[in-house]
């Protein structure tokens, strides 16, 4: 490896906040040395092994976390089902204890989360709850130092659902002095204790927490546009109501051209072209979703370096 690595102060990562803001900056950094030099840390994680728990369908997270964990030599197990379905869930947790170095956990509830963090004496890394996505969300700050050179000053908008994913976009933007914008339709809304917490966060950083239910507003001048699926894992039911509720936050051409003339497009993947955003935007030189796509493996790498 080519420096020592800096552990995280906190047992689990279960939410963003579980990082400290130098440890956030310190694994940003490891991210990059581990994208530019992956070989440095190919013994980095020899006889670890690691659980992956899925109760939700996933490409890019498991795939990552599998590929990451192999890259670094350690090994991953797969499982797929409800945690707690069969036997209770501190069960759960105190068989895979015994046998893993860490869980991974994609889960329905962030009670299930920290439950897990509750009864395991291993570390717990939210790979997705209800209330959070910061796995997502460390890959993306990568992406936007990878093409802006630096966050702070940026405006960060996001257009859409008030979910998982803006929650933690809006503390990382916070932290790092970067202004976000959240443009959703009423009845959407982001949690008020997160936007409360982000607008702490940005008061010390220097930057700003804009809540609008205008599009246009969250896009004018912005240097990154972002945004997820109208109707997001576990909330399929509502897909129908959602189309018409979101109907006018399609970030489509017209969208993007009041951005920056530089600003790039994000989105996290899966994404429903036609609604939530064109084709046009998606295959955009200045989309770069597949760059953060690509940095979930190396953000991965360096959470699970800090954390195991």
């Amino acid at each position: 490896m080519t420096a020592p690595l800096t552990k995280l102060a906190a047992p689990d990562l279960t939410k963003d906040l579980d990082l400290t803001l130098p440890e956030l900056h310190s694994l940003l950094t490891l991210a990059a040395d581990l994208k530019a030099a992956p070989h440095h840390y190919a013994s980095a994680l020899e006889g670890k092994s690691i659980a992956l728990l899925f109760e939700k369908p996933s490409l890019r997270t498991r795939m990552t976390f599998e590929v990451a964990i192999q890259q670094l030599g350690g090994f991953a197990v797969t499982n797929n089902g409800m945690i707690g379905a069969r036997e209770p869930l501190k069960d759960v947790a105190r068989n895979l204890e015994r046998w893993f170095s860490g869980i991974v956990a994609r889960t329905y509830t962030q009670k299930t989360i920290e439950d897990l963090a509750k009864w395991s004496k291993i570390p717990i890394i939210n790979a997705l709850s209800d209330l959070y996505h910061p796995c997502q969300a460390l890959a993306d700050m990568q992406t936007v130092k990878e093409h802006f050179g630096d966050w702070r000053g940026l405006k960060f908008s996001f257009v859409g659902d008030g979910n998982n994913v803006s929650h933690s976009l809006m503390l990382c933007c916070a932290r790092l002095g970067m202004h976000f914008a959240l443009a959703h339709p009423k009845g959407y809304e982001a949690a008020p204790d997160i936007i409360a917490e982000a607008q702490a966060l940005a008061a010390a950083s220097g930057a700003s927490i804009t809540i609008t239910n205008s599009p246009e507003d969250a896009a004018k001048d912005a240097n990154i546009i972002y945004t997820d699926v109208w109707a997001s894992m576990g909330d399929e039911d509502e897909a129908a109501e959602r189309r018409t509720a979101f109907s006018d936050y399609q970030v489509d051409e017209d969208l993007f051209a009041l951005a920056d003339p530089d600003a790039i497009f994000l989105h996290c993947l899966p994404a429903k072209r036609g609604e939530e955003v064109t084709d046009g935007v998606m295959e955009s030189p200045r989309s770069a979703v597949f760059d953060q796509a690509e940095n979930r493996l190396h953000a991965q790498k360096a959470l699970l370096l800090m954390l195991l």
